[in-house]
């Protein structure tokens, strides 16, 4: 175990402010100086509110010393995506085009969740404009990169987040998934991410996306992940399809483990195309799963490929933030969403009808997946990380960011509940499983998830030195 407090997990940091032994202000004044140390060479955070994070800290410190904490994560250090509301921050979310000086004035519903459980807010981090792909970068905050390889993305649109969290800027990250965008960048970075069921955790405002966007946790461990879940996934009204509280927390129970679930593996899903080593890496921790008890059968084909009808969906999300721009602004917008969202505004309402039809398929084929199994396991990705700044690897024949992600979209178009698992490596750089869970059933996917990480703890890059 670390003894420094920048890279120790979230409830081992609450295990030693309980014991006395370690205080809130300790634990944020090293995630701040890991920041100031090491962000010079990730980008990760677009916006860092010191003063603020050691008040809160200092509040904590208090309440810590009296012996009265409030709440599951009394002075965690935390942060927040900039696709996400916080009361008293500007709202950039990546663009040039959002009004400088737009200063919100409530929180989107985990963060309120989080602040009510006395999270510690470092700040707000790195998003491509409007979340749109797969990578993070943008003309606003520049390119966010890669700890393992700083000439490596970090994936997006969480990227700011991921990086964040690996190296110790923050034991906590809010990060956001209409795509793949919380799971593509954990798996890049070789952290937990998890994508959880509309509705578990509030979202407000409405994605334009809908319910194939969620918010989620990202995080240096599984069991962090779990606490960070149990605290934001609480009722809000703004979000009318906000569900009740699960039946017990989401942080217990997950030592349980996998012995006797049926598990389906399917390293291709019937269409995917993985780089040489990605499948045999996956499926070593499959392996290590069915050793832990589980029953595992391999599926070669789910479903055929959904991506026709889940772009469909994803251009006209995009065409609605772009029909908002006037001709100044729409010339100034990223070309590859400027692309996506001009594809969007020619689609005719037969045709997204047509797509949101083919979305009740797609789910009815996972529904009856999970009649027989009681978790889907996938790669994560097909390939590890490639060149920051760029939408796609070079030399492949790529044109969009959904060619390198057959793993993420298809379980945000049937909005089925997924985990990123970090699980070895390729020549260095990460490599993670996924874990599909039935809607509603995150407990099952954490507990897997878990039992994973309980034979093999994750592995952290080596936090970037600071400047000369």
């Amino acid at each position: 175990m670390t003894t420094d407090p920048s890279l120790m997990p979230a409830a081992e940091l609450l295990r030693l402010y309980r014991a006395k032994k370690l205080s809130p202000v300790e634990a944020t004044r090293a995630a701040l100086d890991r920041i100031a140390q090491s962000d010079h060479a990730l980008n990760s955070y677009t916006l860092v509110t010191e003063e603020d994070a050691l008040r809160a800290a200092r509040e904590s410190e208090a309440r810590w010393a009296k012996g009265a904490p409030e709440g599951l994560v009394d002075g965690v250090p935390t942060s927040i995506k900039d696709l996400a509301m916080m009361k008293g921050l500007p709202f950039r979310r990546g663009s040039r085009l959002t009004p400088e000086g737009e200063i919100c004035q409530e929180d989107a519903p985990p963060v309120a969740r989080l602040r009510e459980h006395n999270a510690v807010f470092l700040g707000k981090t790195t998003t491509p404009e409007f979340g749109w792909k797969g990578v993070t970068d943008s003309a606003l905050c520049g390119i966010t990169r890669n700890p393992w390889d700083t000439t490596k993305t970090p994936g997006g649109s969480s990227g700011g987040a991921s990086a964040s969290v690996a190296v110790g800027m923050g034991a906590l990250a809010l990060g956001t998934d209409g795509g793949g965008s919380i799971r593509m960048p954990a798996g890049f970075t070789g952290i937990f991410g998890l994508y959880p069921t509309a509705g578990r955790i509030p979202y407000y405002p409405t994605s334009v996306m809908g319910t194939m966007s969620q918010m989620g946790p990202m995080t240096r461990t599984v069991t962090d992940g779990a606490l960070m879940f149990s605290v934001m996934a609480a009722p809000d009204a703004r979000d009318w399809i906000a569900l009740e509280p699960a039946a017990h927390a989401y942080h217990e129970g997950l030592e349980d483990g996998v012995k006797g679930m049926r598990l389906a593996w399917s390293p291709t899903l019937g269409y995917a195309k993985n780089d040489p080593g990605i499948a045999e890496t996956v499926e070593k921790a499959v392996r290590a799963l069915e050793a832990e008890g589980a029953i595992v059968e391999q599926v070669d084909h789910v479903f055929d490929d959904p991506r026709e009808p889940y772009e469909r969906l994803y251009n006209v999300g995009l065409a609605r933030i772009y029909r908002t721009l006037t001709p100044e602004k729409q010339a100034l917008i990223d070309p590859g969403l400027a692309q996506m969202a001009q594809n969007g505004l020619k689609i005719d309402v037969f045709s997204y009808a047509d797509a949101h039809a083919a979305r009740a398929r797609y789910g009815e084929i996972v529904n009856a997946l999970f009649q027989r199994y009681d978790l889907l396991l996938t790669p994560q990705l097909p390939l590890t990380a490639f060149e920051a700044g760029a939408e796609f690897p070079a030399g492949r024949g790529m044109r969009r960011w959904l060619d390198w992600n057959p793993f993420g979209y298809p379980f945000n178009f049937t909005n089925s509940p997924a985990a990123t698992v970090p699980c070895g490596f390729v020549k260095g750089l990460p490599v993670a499983l996924q874990i599909v869970g039935p809607r509603h059933r995150e407990h099952r996917i954490l507990k897997a998830a878990r039992a994973y990480e309980r034979r093999h703890p994750f592995a952290l890059p080596k936090p970037p030195a600071a400047k000369a």
